[in-house]
This record gives C-alpha cells, structure tokens and sequence, in this order.
C-alpha cells in the first residue's frame, strides 16, 4: 500500500524526533549538524536555497531553537524537514529500527 504525504511527513517528524533525542544526549552532534548545514549552503540547487538560508537563520538562534523547528509538527517544519541538515546523526541501524517500527505500526 503506497504512503499518503501526510504518512511520509509523519516519518520524517518521527526520525527528527529521534535525531532530537540523540543530539540532546550529545550536544557536540549539533556540531556535525551545522557541518552538514554549511556544506549544503555552499553547494545547494536554487529550488532548496531558500529552505537552506531559513535552516541558517534558525541555527544562528542556537540549537533549542533548531531543535525545536526539526520537530514542529507545522507546515513550516514539514516543508523544512524536507532538506533538513539532520542527515547523518542517526546511524544506519538506528534508522532502520525506526522505520521497521514505524511501518509496523500504521
């Protein structure tokens, strides 16, 4: 049975929310986060720019504020989530784990 996009967001919210979990645990992760963040201002398509500079500007607030915009359950955070400068936080097991549970549970 294909996905809706409203189950596809509800995914991408419930990996932010772990990827949340694990930078509140280790707080020098966010580090990695803002890496990614400057990586994908430098070498971004055009389409995505404007999503990239608002990620900027929310991590130039800190990172409670970041944290809290990858986890909004908003239009905002959706549309944000969707080039989010969260890759890499979660391991590949960790991910796995938590698409198996969540595609079990819908």
């Amino acid at each position: 049975m294909p996905y809706s996009a409203r189950d596809i967001d509800l995914r991408s919210l419930a990996l932010h929310r772990l990827v949340v979990q694990k930078i509140q645990a280790d707080p020098q992760l966010f580090a990695k986060a803002q890496a990614t963040l400057e990586r994908m201002a430098a070498g971004t398509l055009a389409a995505t720019l404007p999503y990239v500079f608002e990620w900027c500007r929310v991590f130039d607030q800190g990172m409670a504020e970041a944290l809290a915009l990858a986890v909004e359950d908003s239009e905002r955070g959706q549309t944000l989530r969707s080039t989010s400068p969260f890759a890499g936080i979660l391991d590949d097991c960790e991910r796995i784990e938590l698409l198996k549970a969540w595609a079990t549970s819908g």
